[in-house]
């Protein structure tokens, strides 16, 4: 199966995945974590940024990057247009090296865009981008589909392929958009201190 253009995507405004506003489970953690620690934090494949947007707003030191150009424009003109200071890169998490280490990564829908076969890559980039004992907030889509872009994901997946470098510090299923209630796990890691 061929990789999806993203580009040609948000240029023909064929984006199913645009909901107009940050991940719910986003919004939720931020207001009832008010003490978390600031610092930096990375959105991969950030889209139009409305998650990086959450972050910059709520104090966080923000940096977005996205494959596609266009949506990299509109995150950077809504980002500047709500007053909020966040940088936002053309990029690939996947295979370019970090500006930084971060504090945190966000996770909200590049795993779920991502070919199956790139999926140790996706982990290998966390490691390579995120700070001994960071963490790691995920929202993941857990559905069955094996032939999207979304390509599904299950809960033994995830743990398969993140407990052996990270502890799980909480979970739950949170609030989500409409389309997707019932249909997302949060899952907040931390990198483990053997790996620094």
């Amino acid at each position: 199966m061929p990789e999806t253009n993203w580009e040609v995507r948000y240029q023909a405004n064929d984006t199913p995945w645009e909901k107009g506003a940050p991940s719910p489970g986003l919004v939720d953690l931020l207001a009832q974590h008010p003490d978390l620690p600031r610092g930096s934090v990375c959105v991969p494949g950030c889209g139009t940024g409305h998650d990086v947007r959450a972050w910059a707003k709520a104090g966080f030191s923000t940096f977005g990057c996205d494959i596609a150009p266009t949506a990299v424009r509109i995150a950077r003109e809504r980002t500047e247009a709500a007053g909020l200071n966040a940088q936002i890169q053309l990029g690939d998490f996947l295979v370019d090296e970090p500006p930084q280490q971060f504090d945190w990564i966000f996770e909200h829908t590049l795993f779920c865009a991502i070919d199956l076969n790139r999926r140790d890559e996706y982990v290998e980039a966390v490691l390579r981008w995120l700070k001994p004992r960071g963490f790691y907030l995920a929202v993941n889509y857990l559905i069955p589909d094996k032939d999207g872009p979304p390509f599904g994901t299950t809960r033994a997946e995830l743990w398969k392929r993140f407990s052996p470098h990270f502890q799980l510090l909480e979970e739950k299923v949170p609030r989500s958009y409409p389309n997707r209630t019932g249909l997302e796990l949060l899952l907040w890691w931390q990198r483990s201190i053997e790996f620094d």
